[in-house]
């Protein structure tokens, strides 16, 4: 079973490792994705602010993390998703998922970040360091990267 944490509050990633590690003992490894609000290149910014609606979000990862469970043999997941103004360089989601052998961990944890950039319902706010900001649209990239699990 899946957990899942969406809200303002920063987490520490050792802290949520540990976490997952505490049960069984069956574990053989864990595989993870951390994104970092960056700066960007062409126009940097200062910060980001990310909204969400509460609980069709939460439904939403929820359903990509049980998707996650039935395609691979799963002994642990956790997803956190920041929401809020987060400044560069300061922590926004985490996936983490553990299995008994490292390609189910390492291609589940593919799959859950590919599917929260298209399927989570997050609306994404680049503050620049100018003053102006601007929200920011959905990249043909991220469907394309969502898109291959879909052919499995």
């Amino acid at each position: 079973m899946a957990v899942i944490t969406v809200g303002p509050k920063d987490f520490d990633p050792t802290v949520e490792m540990d976490a997952l590690l505490a049960g069984d003992g069956d574990v053989g490894g864990i595989a993870s994705f951390l994104g970092i609000v960056r700066r960007g290149r062409a126009r940097p910014i200062d910060a980001m602010t990310l909204e969400h609606y509460p609980g069709m979000t939460e439904r939403a990862i929820a359903r990509m993390a049980a998707e996650a469970e039935t395609r691979w043999p799963l002994d642990g997941c956790r997803i956190i998703h920041r929401t809020g103004r987060i400044p560069v360089g300061g922590r926004i989601v985490l996936v983490m998922t553990a299995s008994r052998h490292r390609q189910a961990a390492l291609e589940s944890t593919a799959f859950l970040i590919d599917w929260l950039k298209v399927g989570a319902p997050f609306w994404k706010q680049e503050h620049f360091a100018e003053g102006a900001s601007h929200w920011v649209e959905a990249r043909g990239a991220d469907d394309a990267a969502a898109e291959r699990w879909t052919a499995r």
